[in-house]
């Protein structure tokens, strides 16, 4: 199986070399690419000095639209399963063997390394925790099924699902819109324990002051993803 791990990178300068240096060593059968977008530190440099697979972004189009060219990139290249991981270095390479096990031996559309489960790692700040468990709820009541990481970043998709966004993908906070996209078309999701790490450079994009914005954002895009027609 052609399996490609897609690499958001906004001002990930601190961190991008660690990242790809661990995602060769723990996941030497997956390709990378990743999707500087248009950063303003030294990202694309480094990544250039370390001949990184990079496609860099002319304008910063946020992170659904980095990841949806990864997805774009994926489809394009005919890969059967992609899977991302951000360039902070929280998520661990170490799981995708297991997580891309499942695409082999299971009938299943998506898989999500979930920190919830087992809940050991990093398990987030308490105030993001608030809003994880919300959506968690929110996508409980529209769909009937039980997501306990809404919110990962960590996700493998096959083939259906990377043509799914490379279509169409929101613009940003993506991750519970998309899976309610994915189960209002009856794809199968399922959850993995993962074990996350706290993010070691640069900042988040999600500040404080974005916090209620994102949560409004994120809720009404579920509910017109949910009722929308397609």
């Amino acid at each position: 199986m052609k399996k490609l791990i897609i690499i958001p990178a906004y001002n990930e300068a601190e961190n991008i070399v660690k990242t790809v240096t661990q995602i060769v060593e723990k996941a030497p059968d997956f390709d990378y690419v990743i999707i500087n977008d248009c950063s303003v530190d030294n990202t694309l440099q480094i990544c250039k000095e370390n001949n990184f697979n990079v496609i860099n972004l002319p304008i910063n189009l946020g992170i659904g639209r980095a990841v949806q060219t990864g997805y774009l990139y994926a489809c394009e290249k005919e890969y059967d399963l992609a899977v991302q991981v951000d360039g902070d270095g929280q998520h661990d390479p170490e799981f995708l063997e297991e997580m891309s096990s499942y695409f082999k031996n299971s009938d299943v559309d998506m898989v999500i390394g979930s920190r919830f489960i087992e809940k050991s790692g990093f398990q987030s700040s308490a105030i993001r925790r608030v809003g994880i468990k919300f959506f968690s709820a929110l996508i409980k009541f529209l769909t009937g099924e039980k997501i306990t990481d809404p919110t990962s970043g960590l996700r493998m998709v096959g083939r259906k699902g990377i043509q799914l966004f490379a279509r169409e993908y929101p613009k940003d906070y993506p991750e519970p819109e998309t899976i309610v996209a994915m189960l209002k078309r009856k794809y199968r999701i399922i959850e993995i324990p993962v074990i996350m790490r706290e993010r070691e450079g640069g900042v988040s994009s999600i500040s404080m002051k974005k916090s209620i914005y994102y949560m409004v954002k994120v809720t009404m895009a579920i509910l017109i993803e949910k009722i929308r027609k397609y």
